[in-house]
């Protein structure tokens, strides 16, 4: 082995991207490209009655303007989250097919026009009449119709959870907390736009899009267009930043393809940042209501949490809040029911730790509660809840590490001698507070077949090739460690090639298991060639290692040697001696069935540090340290920026983060990064990461889990308990506002 897996090392695609060498989808020059520009729906609910596009057609560089009156039927698809490895559009319902108004901003007409200023030009000389109906857009609005359904999140999980009886529990209990939440909206706001570019060539499609799987929306577009896979190919290597909304396929990339196929030219639409809070899904509005019952030690006897949010008109969508909540602690009695209110929204999605952020948030906050009434340090609560199952199967977990998190996070943290009384400590105008949380993150195990090409040449030098694409996350430079300790070679003879479906497939890195399941083909395939090439020295009389035992031979450097002995030799030598060009594998990985005996979770602790402006009420964040579990660490240095990341969106939730509907009009109040706010270098603030190597045997051949979302369950939560601790309110919506704070008079 080459020892590259471990390593700390730098990005790999770094200098292409300060460089400006990495190509986006918006930067592929194609010949006769034209431009589009959606128009969006200016209504929330009724019916298109005009379309007059007579002063759009008369602008300058204007080709056409399709509206539903020209667009094909399209084939209806379900509703299938793209980490099942099939068609994945973003909901069931496909705009521009009638004249229905759903939703504000879903697309009535599309402007195709040679340029991209005539384009957004022409865009705002499309008129559009309605007959406007009634809306709902909020949980208050539908609250008194708001109904139970059977599945959620694509209809992978049911809207119900129970073990036990959970009124046997709470009669058992000594004490209890019962609390209620409330959360805006959230949106993802990646800084990469949608943007796709179509052309056919023949009946034969290519695609750029800024997605997270390539191979998804390639199975999507066929399926809507009733096409064959292999007439389309995708191609996308470098995505800038995702969050979710790019997890599923949206309506906007059929829309570009049939736009090029009307006018017979390459057509590339890139969404306006007003259009991002109308085109790719959110975070749901949402409420929880939780209750917990416990011993006088504090062990937990009962939970029962309910939510209820908004969906659109067509899917039963609700992020899955109770996954982790039902398996963090130990408790034999629980009840998790997830309501939902049909709104007119479109269907929400998967948005940074979906479900878990919240649904965790709401037990952590309680459990801080919980642990202030017992009387008991918030580290000690936990540790005396832990559990070594899954507590819905009674499976053990696949790898834990939680224990070691909270105690190694709090020893890091400072947490020892802490003051619990609320408002105990200030300097000058400002109160201070601490507040910490456990966290937890499922690992995905619904992935199909994943696949990798190696091909190591007789020089020595390796090419390895898979469709998976870097989205921001360092998956190009995990992936080539993983190669080369694979293969035993240097890290810098190695070239990996990805981004395009015509490369060995691997799935959308979804849901943190990108590095998991691509890794996973990327080892085997590698493995494949390095075990390939050790037989054929085995057998070849002329070798040094004729003869030996396959598995006393390791290699490094390109090196084949005999353990314990200085017999050996390098590829490059044998292979010129046979006559070898390469040697080349396809490697493959399954993932376990979906009934594994395992609990699957990632785990991690949260610990943050908060200021109080006394006579305003502006919380800051001033410290930050999260201890994690990610079972084997490929590499800490992108490991530890993805959790950094993952802590600051977490930051941002608890107090940036939020947009409501302006009920009047059905529509979001704020469409621009100047009315939602997200963190910037200033509202940073200081952050500790530990990450913590648990041995992981069922996760896949290199035991690794995630990153990706765990940096963020949990982080809210610590920020909000530690605001508590500074000023003696305890916060019951997101994002904190400072007027929450001043009317419980935080001085």
């Amino acid at each position: 082995m080459s020892g590259a897996i471990g390593r700390a090392v730098s990005r790999i695609d770094g200098p292409a991207k300060v460089t400006g060498a990495a190509r986006y989808s918006g930067e592929i020059a194609l010949p006769d490209l034209a431009y589009a520009q959606i128009v969006g729906a200016g209504i929330a609910s009724g019916r298109i009655t005009a379309i007059d596009t007579a002063a759009a057609e008369r602008a300058e560089g204007v080709v056409q303007i399709l509206t539903h009156d020209d667009m094909p039927k399209l084939n209806r698809v379900p509703l299938l989250p793209s980490l099942l490895g099939g068609p994945a559009p973003g909901e069931t319902f496909f705009p521009m097919q009638d004249d229905v108004i759903h939703y504000a901003g879903q697309p009535v007409a599309i402007v195709i026009a040679d340029r991209l200023e005539q384009a957004q030009h022409a865009a705002t000389l499309v008129r559009v009449s309605y007959a406007e109906a009634v809306s709902v857009t909020t949980i208050d609005q539908g609250r008194a119709d708001a109904y139970e359904p059977d599945k959620i999140f694509g209809g992978l999980m049911p809207a119900r959870t129970t073990r036990g009886n959970v009124e046997d529990g709470f009669a058992a209990a000594d004490l209890g907390v019962d609390m209620a939440f409330r959360f805006a909206a959230n949106h993802h706001n990646a800084l990469e736009p949608l943007t796709t570019a179509a052309t056919w060539d023949g009946d034969q499609l290519t695609l750029y899009d800024s997605c997270q799987g390539i191979k998804a929306v390639q199975l999507t577009v066929a399926a809507l267009l009733g096409m064959s896979p292999s007439k389309i190919r995708v191609r996308t290597r470098f995505v800038g930043g995702a969050f979710g909304s790019k997890a599923m396929v949206w309506p906007h990339v059929t829309l570009t393809a049939l736009a090029a196929r009307q006018v017979r030219r390459p057509v590339r639409l890139v969404m306006s940042r007003g259009q991002m809070f109308t085109s790719c899904g959110h975070r749901e509005e949402q409420e929880h209501q939780i209750r917990l019952g416990a011993a006088r030690d504090g062990t937990l006897t009962a939970v029962r949490h309910h939510k209820i949010s908004v969906t659109s008109p067509f899917d039963d969508w609700a992020e899955p809040a109770f996954g982790v909540s039902s398996q963090l602690y130990a408790c034999p009695h629980y009840q998790g029911i997830h309501r939902l209110v049909r709104g007119n929204t479109m269907t929400p999605t998967f948005t940074r730790g979906p479900g878990e952020a919240l649904g965790v948030f709401t037990l952590e906050c309680a459990m801080d509660q919980l642990a202030g009434e017992l009387g008991v340090d918030p580290v000690e609560l936990r540790l005396r809840n832990l559990t070594d199952v899954d507590p819905n199967t009674g499976h053990p977990w696949s790898s834990s590490g939680l224990r070691e998190c909270l105690e190694r996070g709090a020893a890091r943290f400072g947490w020892a001698g802490r003051d619990p009384r609320p408002r105990s400590r200030r300097e000058g105008n400002w109160l201070i507070g601490t507040g910490m949380a456990a966290a937890a993150y499922p690992v995905a195990f619904f992935m199909r077949t994943q696949r990798a090409r190696a091909q190591l040449h007789a020089d020595g030098t390796a090419v390895v090739a898979t469709a998976a694409q870097e989205f921001g996350t360092g998956m190009v430079t995990v992936l080539t460690q993983v190669a080369a300790d694979g293969l035993g070679i240097d890290l810098d003879d190695v070239r990996l090639e990805f981004g395009d479906t015509d490369l060995p497939t691997a799935g959308s890195p979804v849901g943190s298991n990108g590095a998991m399941m691509v890794s996973s083909a990327v080892h085997n395939a590698a493995t494949a060639v390095r075990d390939q090439l050790i037989a054929l020295a085995v057998d070849d009389p002329e070798s040094p290692l004729h003869g030996a035992d396959p598995a006393r031979i390791t290699v490094s450097g390109g090196r084949m040697t005999l353990s314990g002995a200085d017999a050996g030799e390098t590829y490059a030598a044998l292979m010129r001696r046979r006559r070898r060009n390469d040697a080349e594998a396809i490697g493959s990985w399954d993932p376990p069935p979906l009934n594994t005996p395992y609990g699957l979770l990632t785990f991690g602790a949260q610990f943050a540090e908060v200021a109080v402006d006394a006579d305003l009420g502006i919380v800051r964040v001033r410290h930050m340290t999260g201890a994690f579990a990610p079972g084997r660490i490929l590499n800490p240095k992108t490991a530890r920026s993805q959790l950094m990341g993952g802590m600051l969106w977490g930051m941002s939730q608890a107090v940036l983060e939020g947009n409501r509907m302006d009920t009047e009009r059905g529509r979001w109040a704020a469409i621009s990064l100047g009315d939602y706010l997200v963190p910037v270098n200033a509202d940073a603030p200081d952050i500790d990461v530990e990450l913590i190597e648990v041995e992981d045997t069922v996760t896949g051949p290199l035991g690794v889990k995630g990153v990706g979302e765990i940096g963020q369950v949990g982080s809210a939560a610590a920020i909000a308990n530690a605001v508590y601790h500074a000023t003696g309110h305890r916060p019951r919506e997101l994002p904190i506002a400072a007027e929450h704070l001043l009317t419980r008079s935080p001085r």
